[in-house]
Parts: structure tokens; C-alpha cells; sequence
């Protein structure tokens, strides 16, 4: 005689492994850790849309020249501190496409400043992938078509002008080449500085963590800002653009060390006690190997997080310099090199367009502080 097993009480449903079908207890258990972090990271709406935001930005730097309708240097005599101009599309009720009114100006020398009027009897049409001035694309490939150009006569100057002509657009989208970058360079160098001090200080202990933390203590007890000044004012003026920019990308990454030298020193302390850092030992595995392959994996996702907030400031740190006349120089074009020429509060109240450099800088600094916040919540994923 057989005996049929009762379902009642038994789940005869299929084995699935797709862990979004189990529950929630189930499914975070039967996840990779770098999923989980994404779900979490996901959640997070401002850190998900500053990363898409910066993307892409970088995305855009290296083709700057071809969206830009003018170089960043070149000049239009006769329309000094033009203000922005729209571009429209309808005429009179009219569908056109996209056109601009051409513009005079002449010198008020009552008020002593530019005014322009606008003839909006003849609507200017655009010229798309047209040829300009010419610029390297993607930083290799010479070049002179762009998206698009003024057309005969008139001029298309988005944000306005500078007090050299120069269109304020243009140059702020070739400004984002050496002012984001500057921050990815100088990263660099504070990483590979503050990881190999770090790193030895917490792995090896004794003298040489005495010494080490010696050495950070003496950095951080200096003053930051006259420090800039000081490196920054002792590159010769004689220097080309390029290379000063990466004298001060190197400064802002050397003077950046200490602080995360001391975060990995302290991580460290703590995981080189851990049972797999001693089991590799005693195989005989060298501190070099056990520093690369078993300790800064495991601290490889504050590290992250980390990079994000530093970049910031960074950026903030050359815009400060170049503001100053300290950092990059004309001819070279920054956020910081645009911003030296807004230091006369007078011309800013009546050309106010040329305060505009402040807004790419406001918009990628708080992104990158939104984005490292969502890394941040996000490196313990199984956190509630």
C-alpha cells in the first residue's frame, strides 16, 4: 500500500532562481554585494541624476569644439559686451525654424556702456555644420566645421559677450575641458600619494607610521590658501598654458594627500588584523601582495565614494586661483580664467552675463556632492 504525500501544506511551485521573485529577506541574501549597492543607489534620485548629469558633461568635452559656434578666443570688435540673444523659430506667425535678429551696438557715452538694438524686421536664419575658425576634436583631429553659425551679418551669441567680443557660450563650453579635467588629474595624484603613505603607515606600523603620520601632521598645519598662493605664484609666467595647467593640477592633488593618507591609515589598523590577512602571511605572502590583493579591495568602495567629493574640490581650488590670477592664464580658457574678468562688481551690474562662468560651476560642484552622497549611502547596501 502507497502513501500519496498531502500538498496541502507544501509549495509545489517551480524552483526559480531569479531572486526578484523571492521575498526581500531571501532576495538581498542571494544578490551579489554589487547589486545590492546599485538597488540602493538607484533609489537615490538626486545621486542617480548627477551621475547621468556628469556623464555626460564629460561626454561632451572632448567634441566641445564642434557644439561651440565660436572659438574661445575669437574676437567681434564691433559687439563688445553684447547681451544673450535668443533664438527663436516663428516669425510674424510664421514657423521659419530657427533664426536670430540681427543686432548694433553703439557707445552710450553719457551712461558710458554699450547698448544694442535689435532689428527684429529681418529674421537671420541659422547654418547648421557649417564651417568656422578652427579647433582640434577630440583633442588630436584638426577640424573647422561646427554644429552651428551665425548666419552673414549677424551673430549668435547665446549668453552674450565678453569685454573682448568674445562669445561668453563658446568659452565656457571650452573652459569645461581644462576645469572638469583639472579635477580628474589632480584626484589622481592625491590617490596615488595618499593610498601608497597610507597603506604602509597602517600596514607596517611602528617607526615608519610614526613618521608618515609626522609628515601628514606637518602638511595639515599649514594654511591651505596662502599655500596655493605660494606654489601657484612660483610657476614662471613664461610657462606655455599647458604646462602650467598641469603644475597646478599636480599641486592641488599633492597639497590633497593627507587627509585620505590618514582614512586608509586608520582602515588598515583595523583590517590587517582580520583572520585572511594573517592566513595570507603565513602562506608566505608578501605585504605588497597582501596590500594590493586582500586590503584595498575591501576598502575600494569608500575609496570611490570618496574621489567623487574630493573632485569638487579640486575644481573649486583652480577656480580660485585662476579668479585670483594665480592659476591658468590667458590665453588659456577656465572657469576661474573667465571669472578674473567679473572681478569689477560695476560692469558686473550692468553687464550681468558675464557672472555667468559661476553657474557651471555651482551645477557640477553640487552633482558631484549629490552623487558621492548616494555612493556614500550606498557602500553598506545592506543597510536599511
Amino acid at each position: 500500500m502507497s502513501i500519496q504525500p498531502d500538498n496541502r501544506f507544501v509549495d509545489v511551485a517551480p524552483w526559480t532562481d531569479d531572486a526578484d521573485h523571492l521575498g526581500p529577506e531571501r532576495s538581498d541574501m542571494d544578490v551579489s554585494v554589487a547589486r545590492l549597492m546599485w538597488r540602493k543607489f538607484r533609489r537615490h534620485k538626486l545621486a542617480l541624476i548627477s551621475g547621468l548629469f556628469l556623464a555626460f558633461c564629460y561626454l561632451l568635452l572632448p567634441v566641445a569644439g564642434f557644439i561651440a559656434p565660436y572659438t574661445p578666443n575669437q574676437r567681434d570688435a564691433e559687439h563688445l559686451y553684447a547681451p544673450p540673444q535668443s533664438i527663436n523659430f516663428w516669425h510674424q506667425g510664421e514657423f521659419i525654424g530657427p533664426y536670430v535678429y540681427e543686432t548694433t551696438g553703439e557707445a552710450d557715452l553719457v551712461n558710458f556702456r554699450w547698448v544694442y538694438e535689435t532689428d527684429v524686421t529681418s529674421p537671420r536664419k541659422l547654418e547648421f555644420f557649417c564651417e568656422g575658425q578652427p579647433y582640434n576634436l577630440f583633442g588630436l583631429i584638426r577640424s573647422d566645421t561646427h554644429l552651428f553659425c551665425a548666419p552673414e551679418g549677424a551673430t549668435v551669441f547665446l549668453w552674450g559677450s565678453d569685454r573682448l567680443g568674445r562669445d561668453v557660450f563658446s568659452r565656457i563650453l571650452f573652459g569645461a575641458q581644462l576645469s572638469l579635467t583639472v579635477g580628474l588629474i589632480g584626484i589622481t595624484v592625491s590617490f596615488v600619494l595618499g593610498i601608497f603613505f597610507g597603506s604602509i603607515a597602517g600596514y607596517f606600523g611602528g617607526k615608519t607610521d610614526w613618521v608618515i603620520n609626522r609628515m601628514i601632521e606637518i602638511l595639515r598645519s599649514l594654511p591651505e590658501l596662502p599655500l596655493w598662493l605660494a606654489l601657484s605664484a612660483a610657476v614662471p609666467s613664461n610657462w606655455s598654458p599647458v604646462a602650467v595647467f598641469f603644475v597646478i593640477s599636480i599641486i592641488l592633488g599633492i597639497l590633497d594627500w593627507p587627509g585620505l593618507a590618514r582614512a586608509v591609515r586608520s582602515k588598515f589598523l583595523s583590517l590587517r588584523e582580520e583572520e585572511y590577512v594573517k592566513a595570507a602571511e603565513m602562506m608566505g605572502a608578501k605585504p605588497s601582495r597582501v596590500i594590493r590583493k586582500h586590503l584595498l579591495p575591501n576598502f575600494m568602495s569608500h575609496l570611490i565614494a570618496s574621489a567623487t567629493l574630493s573632485i569638487p574640490a579640486m575644481i573649486l581650488g583652480e577656480t580660485a586661483l585662476s579668479f585670483l590670477g594665480l592659476g591658468l592664464r590667458a590665453p588659456a580658457v577656465s572657469w576661474g580664467v573667465m571669472l578674473n574678468d567679473a572681478q569689477n562688481l560695476a560692469s558686473i551690474e550692468i553687464y550681468w552675463w558675464t557672472a555667468i562662468p559661476m553657474l557651471p560651476i555651482i551645477v557640477v560642484v553640487l552633482a558631484f556632492n549629490f552623487l558621492g552622497d548616494g555612493l556614500r549611502a550606498s557602500l553598506d547596501p545592506y543597510k536599511t
